[in-house]
């Protein structure tokens, strides 16, 4: 299993939340693919990464965010090359992945292809897959620290965020609940979003995690318009203790959100859902076939 832990439609909708206009849907569905965050089916892919891309292509993703890297495994142990190859057999592309940050260590060693070790080439790498922006995933508990500690992790994504612009990617940080959580009086999400060059460092929200630490993805598109062009759209159950569910059969009110595409300045978006109650293949069809049928 993968070590990480653990949309959308650019248009406008009725007031009501109801409908679209079928004009307009039909004009969005040109512009944005349903895409799906591979964590999901991060079993599958350790076991058979090419069948599973298959599979996932025939349930009607067409975009990708990858959820692992190491720099000596490459992408999902194919060379950048290779694996760009395979996603082009199905059909897919793969605009964004997931890297962590290399500060807390493994087994006593420095995690390559991170943020803080071999940078350089995983950067090369997502380049030559297509990748157009890397995405800072999660950071360890040890990662955290106080507020000077995301000052100095906002410094180093600008580093990085440098570096990305080199090739033509866009560093993005992906956020969980722990950064909305107050400390010293402020929060530690606002730290990275004042502290961040947003040229160098913009924005992947969570859904989910944003709505779960009591806050509201809108208002957070207001304040920062423009600052979130990748969303991970994941659905919270209804009933306590208000864990991951398919996108359509939880709580979070879509419609209102992806009503706000626009001013939050969305470019793609991707389904996760971080624990299934059965097979991850049925959890996705569930979440696609409502998609299709309220955003397309």
């Amino acid at each position: 299993m993968a070590t990480r832990r653990d949309f959308v439609k650019s248009a406008a909708l009725l007031s009501t939340g109801a409908l679209l206009a079928p004009a307009l849907l039909a004009a969005t569905a040109k512009q944005k693919a349903i895409g799906l965050q591979l964590y999901t089916v991060r079993d599958a892919m350790q076991q058979d990464p090419v069948g599973t891309l298959a599979k996932v292509a025939q349930l009607g993703f067409t975009s990708l965010e990858g959820a692992t890297y190491t720099g000596t495994q490459q992408f999902y142990g194919m060379m950048p090359a290779v694996f760009r190859q395979v996603l082009r057999q199905q059909g897919l592309s793969m605009p964004s992945s997931h890297y962590m940050l290399g500060e807390a260590l493994e087994n006593g060693q420095p995690k390559q292809g991170t943020i803080l070790h071999g940078w350089d080439r995983a950067v090369d790498d997502a380049a030559a897959v297509g990748i157009k922006y890397m995405v800072c995933a999660y950071l360890f508990e040890d990662e955290r620290g106080d507020l000077d500690h995301y000052k100095l992790l906002a410094e180093r994504l600008n580093k990085a965020g440098e570096r990305c612009r080199t090739a033509g990617i866009q560093l993005c940080y992906h956020n969980h609940d722990f950064e909305f959580a107050t400390l010293g009086g402020q929060l530690p999400y606002d730290v990275l979003l004042s502290q961040t060059d947003k040229s160098l460092v913009q924005m992947e929200l969570d859904l989910y995690w944003a709505v779960k630490a009591g806050h509201d993805p809108v208002a957070l598109f207001k304040a920062h318009p423009g600052r979130f062009p990748l969303w991970h759209v994941k659905d919270m159950a209804k009933t306590p203790p208000h864990g991951f569910t398919e996108v359509g059969n939880g709580s979070i009110d879509f419609a209102r959100i992806f009503a706000q595409a626009k001013c939050a300045g969305l470019r793609h978006f991707f389904v996760e859902q971080d624990e299934t109650p059965g097979s991850p293949f049925d959890s996705i069809q569930q979440s696609i076939s409502y998609l299709k049928r309220t955003l397309r």
